[in-house]
């Protein structure tokens, strides 16, 4: 559900999960449309909003316009779906700490949404790091590193504390705004924190 929130960070952030339909439409293009590059925070779904039994047709339907309207190509949906996203989501969680985290993040988006790959498949994630040079028997070994597990934990904490009830999301230094409009709201919100600076 779209909303604002109350948080205190100077670069925006944009928190995701991979396995998140949504989080790639707004992946895909927060790049090119949000004014000031933000910080990619990669954030198990799972703990920010717990699954709230949603119409799935419904879902998909809406978030294949909103591809469209963004000009994306036509996704295809992976098998299962939703996906178990949490060695990914460690695996992207690697990725940030070695400077890969948009590279990996973009990569294994397009495995799930526009290859139609399954996350849950380590060869998913294997040809996700491949595609930005990350070693493969790194990248495996990382997922079950415990440092790399708090890092994903501890995202999950600032995430809420910040005030994310809901993937995607953006934060502007004080506020939190999720939702399909989220990139528009938050650039709205950066365009009046440097007419006022």
């Amino acid at each position: 559900m779209a909303g604002s929130s109350t948080v205190d960070r100077d670069q925006p952030v944009f928190f995701y999960d991979l396995g998140s339909p949504q989080c790639y439409v707004v992946a895909e293009t927060i790049m090119s449309t949000l004014p000031v590059v933000p910080e990619w925070e990669p954030v198990l779904g799972s703990e920010i909003a717990p699954a709230d039994g949603a119409d799935l047709t419904a879902v998909r339907t809406e978030i294949e316009r909103q591809a469209k309207e963004f000009g994306l190509q036509p996704l295809r949906w992976p098998s299962p779906w939703p996906p178990d996203t949490g060695r990914a989501m460690l695996a992207a969680t690697y990725a940030k700490r070695i400077g890969r985290g948009v590279a990996f993040s973009l990569a294994a988006f397009r495995q799930a949404f526009a290859g139609g790959r399954d996350l849950g498949d380590e060869d998913t994630i294997l040809i996700a790091g491949a595609a930005c040079e990350m070693h493969p028997t790194a990248l495996s070994k990382s997922i079950n590193v415990a440092s790399t597990k708090a890092a994903l934990a501890g995202a999950g904490r600032r995430a809420i504390s910040a005030g994310v009830t809901g993937l995607p999301a953006i934060q502007v230094e004080h506020r939190v705004f999720t939702g399909a409009d989220a990139i528009a709201r938050a650039t709205v919100a950066l365009e009046e924190q440097r007419a006022s600076a």
